[in-house]
């Protein structure tokens, strides 16, 4: 079966068998998904079998990875700040990716276009998973694309503050590791404590009330400094 384009139209995205609004979210099922993809039903993304591979990510790979690149990062900063301005400038990373985080998910992952190629991006980086929320390999970021943002935002750092910088990267980047994580097991764990369902209980209502608010996953003060917090149970129109 040849695998679907994916193909936009001002107000709704035609990909995969599934045609969703500009949002991601599922308007009606088309056609049965390709079954060229190796993951049963799952959304496909591209027609290349190794790009699309690059678009999951398993959370084993996931832990492999960042247990790798975290001490890596700390490696590369070692010596240029004493141990008290270094701990200090991880928690201001950590600060910094609270912020990015909000602004990220609500102006980029629900950037609101006409514009079919800002659809067709605004669907490979979020919308998807709007449209197939619980698909556990592709609710954690994978490195196609956290790697390249990441390598941005420490040039940006090291640019403003020097070598110092990698110590705010460090933050920034385990700010970005706990929140992929959060984020993952809001989708696939019963989270049952009273934290973890706070958690669940905020991103769930992003997802199944409105998705114009509740944008934080880590630190959900934001929703409410930002007036974005979603206070009542009835789904939005």
């Amino acid at each position: 079966m040849p695998v679907p384009d994916v193909s936009c139209a001002c107000s709704s995205i035609v990909v995969a068998g599934l045609l969703l609004d500009r949002n991601g979210q599922v308007l009606s099922r088309i056609a049965v998904m390709s079954r060229r993809n190796p993951h049963s039903q799952q959304i496909r993304l591209f027609k290349n079998e190794q790009l699309e591979q690059l678009t999951v990510i398993s959370p084993r790979g996931f832990a492999v990875i960042w247990c790798v690149l975290l001490p890596s990062i700390a490696w590369v900063g070692w010596g240029s700040a004493d141990l008290a301005a270094a701990l200090g400038l991880i928690v201001a990373g950590i600060a910094v990716w609270t912020v990015f985080e909000y602004v990220m998910h609500r102006y980029l992952f629900h950037w609101k276009s006409n514009a079919p190629l800002v659809q067709k991006f605004v669907f490979l980086m979020h919308g998807n998973h709007h449209a197939d929320p619980n698909d556990g390999l592709r609710n954690l970021m994978p490195p196609l694309a956290s790697i390249p943002i990441a390598s941005v935002v420490w040039g940006v750092l090291i640019l403003l503050l020097g070598a110092p910088g990698t110590w705010v990267f460090l933050g920034f980047m385990i700010g970005y590791v706990v929140y992929d994580m959060t984020h993952y097991a809001c989708h696939q764990w019963p989270m049952k404590g009273r934290l973890a369902f706070m958690l669940k209980r905020h991103h769930m209502r992003h997802h199944h009330i409105g998705q114009h608010g509740n944008y934080a996953i880590t630190a959900l003060f934001w929703d409410r400094v930002f007036g974005s917090l979603i206070r009542s149970v009835k789904p939005r129109g």
